[in-house]
């Protein structure tokens, strides 16, 4: 039912679909980052909370949409091709971290400092404003995993699994787009400005990279299980090594963890009932 009105309203072409795709799950973080405007403070308990929703959701988005139909379906059971890709997914975040802090540093508002040469640090004025820098770039990176899989996930042809993934993605980005817009509020820019410059910012950066993930699997058919395990590797790692972080530090695990649990159930539903 979803799928034929999805082709219905918007054509067979998945470079298309992956446009759309795009445009969703940026629009989603906008409404994320916009919240700040009604939910003015909201407590680090509750922020925890739904930034473990967005880890299960992401976690089972996975599996369920990426690395499962990547073996079965795409690479004819073979394992490898998308187990590789998981491995060079996981590898680019983990050197996207050299060139900037990790994002749970960012999001506490605290600042990776060398420890053997603390004179380096930063003045408080100019440490704010790299602060908020770093911050962007940050978070952009941990961005860039979500369109391409949105793209990929079109790109396969499988509208079973893409609107699904789509829809997951867009929803963890609605708590992801609330939190760095708290920590850039809280690090001293504007709430309105923010705001605005938080859907722009990832409007940039997940629609072209949808659009282009799709482009490419449908143009290379072979990179589809690189694809697919490439996106996976990168949000793995993102859940584990930046949101569970960040939601266990400050005395909220348990809150967290039941969090992580119902964006778990939340995905699987979505994959059973949409795909």
């Amino acid at each position: 039912m979803v799928v034929d009105q999805f082709t219905q309203v918007l054509g067979s072409n998945p470079v298309v679909h992956g446009l759309v795709g795009g445009l969703v799950i940026a629009s989603l973080n906008l409404l994320g980052a916009s919240l700040i405007f009604v939910w003015r403070n909201p407590s680090e308990r509750a922020m925890d909370g739904t930034l473990g929703f967005a880890a299960g959701v992401m976690l089972a988005a996975s599996f369920t949409s990426l690395i499962i139909p990547g073996i079965e379906t795409y690479s004819n059971g073979n394992p490898i091709p998308v187990l590789l890709g998981v491995a060079l997914g996981a590898l680019f975040l983990d050197r996207s971290d050299v060139l900037v802090p990790h994002a749970h540093y960012l999001l506490t508002g605290r600042q990776r400092r060398d420890a053997a040469n603390p004179e380096t640090d930063l003045p408080v004025d100019d440490e704010r404003v790299a602060g908020v820098v770093l911050f962007i770039l940050a978070i952009t990176i941990h961005n860039m995993p979500e369109g391409l899989a949105v793209g990929v996930g079109f790109g396969s042809g499988d509208l079973g699994t893409a609107i699904p993934l789509m829809l997951a993605i867009g929803i963890q980005n609605i708590p992801e787009g609330l939190a760095v817009s708290v920590a850039a509020i809280n690090a001293g820019l504007d709430r309105r400005f923010y705001a605005l410059f938080a859907g722009i910012r990832s409007g940039i950066v997940e629609i072209p990279l949808a659009v282009l993930g799709a482009y490419a699997v449908q143009s290379v058919s072979a990179l589809l299980p690189y694809a697919m395990g490439f996106a996976a590797g990168a949000m793995l790692f993102v859940i584990s090594d930046e949101i569970v972080p960040e939601t266990h530090m400050k005395g909220n695990e348990r809150i967290a963890t039941l969090g992580l649990i119902l964006g778990t159930i939340v995905m699987l539903y979505l994959d059973i009932s949409l795909g």
